[in-house]
């Protein structure tokens, strides 16, 4: 992985499959925003800050994907003083993770407004797999093999597997555990995806997080609205709830709704 320092503002960072393979990270984790991906964007920012003093300083990051000839993707990260003229390509992220340990006592839901736009840092991750989605999955493939041996595109293409859908995921936040069993009640009927309950602690605030799971997306989105008459609509995403996991208690994991209809 190899950074550069354009300006104070702005760091380049040109990705290989090679580093990918050492990183076990897999282009498909890249689009859906896993753990690794995660975490790769985070060594990329501590990296710049250890060579280049490259911090977020608590301002919005704007991030540009471009694929380059051979295997590599270059990703321009900029710091921008006015978050307006972020467009639809960029996104929003928290501050670094030194800036985050020195912010623990803000509350969850005070980060998940500071997520907003996090849905779109996997639209521009989305854009690298698409970028590189011509390169072979094998990074050995990329110069062991002759280019008269290797299938047609359009064969490679009809081959490989389609990847994984990501069901749509949403927050609400509730301030009494009654409010949360009345609804459960309410939508245990109609509703049987993926569900879990964390309790934010330092807010005495509970969050409910619904996954689309089999439901058409228009039923997803008439339970959703019927929901927000119990509960707060909040900020969600791969990335929320990862924080979720990490700084809120889990009280009832996958199918908490369906336990919450045993309590009156």
């Amino acid at each position: 992985m190899k950074i550069e320092k354009i300006n104070d503002n702005q760091i380049r960072c040109t990705l290989t499959r090679d580093d990918l393979a050492q990183r076990q990270l897999k282009l498909s984790e890249l689009a859906y925003g896993s753990e690794k991906a995660k975490s790769l964007f985070r060594e990329m920012m501590q990296q710049a800050a250890s060579e280049f003093g490259f911090e977020s300083d608590n301002l919005p990051l704007m991030i540009e994907a471009i694929p380059t000839a051979g295997d590599s993707i270059v990703l321009n990260i900029t710091k921008v003083d006015d978050p307006d003229e972020l467009d639809t390509r960029f996104s929003r992220f928290t501050p670094a993770p030194a800036d985050e340990a020195a912010d623990k006592h803000k509350s969850v839901l005070e980060h998940l407004k500071k997520l907003d736009g996090a849905e779109d840092f996997l639209d521009i991750l989305r854009q690298m797999k698409e970028a590189v989605s011509q390169l072979p999955e094998n990074p050995e493939a990329l110069t062991d093999t002759p280019v008269q041996e290797q299938a047609p595109a359009s064969e490679a293409k009809e081959a490989a597997p389609a990847e994984p859908s990501v069901p749509p995921v949403r927050l609400f936040s509730f301030s009494r555990l009654d409010s949360v069993i009345h609804a459960s009640h309410f939508l245990a009927e109609m509703y049987d995806g993926p569900n879990t309950l964390y309790k934010d602690e330092a807010e005495n605030m509970y969050i409910l997080t619904l996954a689309q799971g089999e439901h058409p997306s228009s039923d997803f989105n008439r339970i959703c609205n019927m929901l927000s008459e119990y509960g707060s609509p909040e900020q969600g995403g791969g990335i929320s709830l990862a924080f979720l996991e990490e700084h809120c208690d889990m009280i009832l994991a996958k199918n908490a709704i369906q336990t919450l209809t045993s309590f009156k």
